[in-house]
């Protein structure tokens, strides 16, 4: 069966929470992970943002999803402290702060002899330090306001944007038939394999940051002595939301409309949650990742809609 967008559907059901993803939003979208995937027909609200991933949250969010708070950098034109130069900073404050406390214990700069000698030599002395200090002043705020200048003017330094802005760069990927029929295979092939718990598979289907989320809400299942049985997968509706690729691998976004019958068992085999005979229909976004060159599609994230 191939995806459509427009396959009536009846009012959904309330969302299980056990079956595969346990109703989270986890995993990787490449630079995408931390915004929100476009709306479809499918999924007309906007999704729930990532709880869990490994790509580390450094750029701002969309409006949908929050503010993060990243500071920019320094403003063009303003005074940095790294425009200091910092062997005029040590030298003139260190030579100056010696002198300063010269002066205060009654020595004067350098020390020195006594009556007028000692006012002259200290005359010579201050303006030594002055010539010297100015020099320096000339040779190293003359050189940085140089190069400010020409940071300033953009040819000769290109101006870095503000931080978390950047994105990799990313051209759009055409979907086939054949990519639509692969997304809802594995979408059948991985709650399959939630429900024999078969680790192996999912490592075949997914990719290792999101068989480490299934392993984990497996081995969470198991030590509170309960099961997730999940059955009856049927696929109603789907639609990409985005196709993309950056860094040499193809993204696909898409959003998927599934029933099921999902139950959780103790270890006695009675129902503790769900139903095994109403099926509960859900409305995920699944990204799907593989080489660019082509290969297999890979399940990176699951994103909840809301």
């Amino acid at each position: 069966m191939v995806m459509t967008a427009s396959l009536a559907i009846g009012p959904l059901a309330s969302h299980a929470d056990a079956r595969a993803g346990s109703g989270g939003s986890m995993g990787s979208r490449g630079s995408r992970t931390w915004s929100a995937p476009p709306r479809t027909n499918t999924s007309p609200y906007e999704a729930a943002p990532m709880e869990r991933s490994i790509t580390p949250r450094v750029a701002p969010s969309s409006p949908g999803y929050g503010a993060m708070g990243a500071a920019p950098f320094a403003r063009q034109g303003m005074m940095p402290y790294q425009n200091r130069h910092p062997f005029l900073t040590g030298f003139a404050g260190g030579f100056l702060g010696a002198g300063l406390f010269g002066l205060l214990s009654g020595h004067g700069f350098m020390g020195g002899v006594g009556g007028l000698f000692s006012f002259i030599g200290l005359l010579l002395q201050i303006g030594l330090v002055v010539m010297v200090v100015m020099w320096l002043v000339r040779r190293f705020s003359g050189a940085g306001n140089a190069g400010s200048r020409m940071g300033m003017q953009g040819p000769s330094r290109p101006v870095s944007p503000p931080f978390g802005t950047q994105q990799a760069p990313s051209t759009p990927v055409q979907i086939t038939t054949a990519d639509y029929q692969a997304f809802q295979q594995t979408l059948m092939d991985i709650q399959t394999a939630w429900n024999q718990q078969n680790i192996p598979a999912m490592q075949q289907m997914a990719t290792p940051e999101m068989v480490s989320y299934f392993n984990e809400q497996l081995a969470a299942l198991a030590s509170q002595g309960a099961r997730n049985v999940v059955s009856d997968v049927r696929f109603l509706q789907g639609d990409v939301s985005e196709a993309w690729s950056e860094n040499g691998m193809n993204y696909a976004t898409v959003a998927m409309r599934y029933s099921l019958i999902d139950l959780t068992t103790n270890a006695m085999g009675q129902v503790i949650d769900g139903s095994s005979t109403e099926p509960v229909t859900i409305t995920e976004l699944w990204t799907f990742v593989r080489p660019a060159r082509g290969g297999r599609w890979l399940l990176s994230a699951i994103q909840q809609t809301r």
